[in-house]
């Protein structure tokens, strides 16, 4: 589904700086894969390149068999608007609409109906259990609730990649496990194929595998099995190998 082929990323400027040296990360269709590391490792400028908001300086990234950073202009919106899904730490909902004509927003761009797309709003809302939302503003819903809109708004074109990064940043432990579950339970019902950028070693718990990046370099990965407690443990003792300040990774969430 998504191949990462020695990505390197360097920013030029008065001095030139490498956020990322010849990268190599295959994730397989419906693969739930999380990346972490110290502030500065490279895992945002990674997931950047994935989410061809950035260009690697080398290498190549495939999607699905697509090479979105050889298209034009207009094919890579509509690729990125059609295959990928964002989910993001603060949300980037649209205050002005309502949660229901949020969630329908990649399909208003791309011209659905409106009868289809209420009933996939409709579908949606009520597999994540905000049917009862639909018709408020933002500012009327709580954080968990914004970023469950969030999700639904990201899933609701069945995207081929979804891309969360940071996504229970901004939440409480309560809210940030209701969403994690809650992409927990879209990965193993909709085979959906995810990657998640986060600092929470709780939250990534919840993914297959986990990825650790350190100095713009693959450091390690390790795979889940069938104990999240024991799968969490082995994240945390990473994690302790891979250094960084403590204000690097967030408090642990139980």
């Amino acid at each position: 589904m998504l191949q990462v082929n020695k990505v390197s990323k360097i920013y030029e400027g008065k001095v030139s700086y490498q956020a990322l040296s010849e990268i190599d990360l295959d994730v397989e269709h419906g693969e739930f894969v999380g990346v972490m590391g110290p502030s500065g490792s490279g895992k945002t400028t990674l997931l950047n390149l994935i989410a061809t908001i950035d260009e690697p300086t080398t290498g190549e990234v495939i999607i699905d068999g697509e090479h979105p950073h050889k298209l034009s202009k207009e094919k890579l919106a509509k690729f990125r608007r059609r295959q990928l899904g964002f989910v993001f730490q603060d949300f980037n909902l649209l205050p002005t609409l309502t949660v229901e004509e949020n969630i329908v927003l990649p399909l208003t761009l791309d011209g659905v109906k409106v009868k289809e797309m209420q009933k996939r709003a409709r579908t949606i809302a009520e597999a994540l259990g905000i049917v009862d939302l639909m018709d408020k503003r933002i500012h009327e819903i709580s954080g968990g609730q914004a970023q469950r809109a969030a999700i639904a708004r990201s899933m609701i074109h069945k995207p081929k990649l979804l891309l969360a990064d940071e996504p229970t940043g901004n939440l409480d432990s309560k809210s940030s496990k209701n969403v994690m579950q809650l992409l927990e339970d879209i990965h193993q019902r909709e085979q959906a194929t995810m990657m998640l950028v986060t600092h929470d070693p709780q939250a990534a718990s919840y993914c297959e595998r986990v990825v650790f990046i350190r100095d713009g370099r693959l450091f390690s990965e390790i795979h889940r099995g069938a104990n999240r407690q024991a799968f969490f443990q082995q994240i945390l003792d990473t994690l302790s190998l891979l250094g960084g300040d403590d204000h690097d990774l967030s408090s642990v969430r139980v």
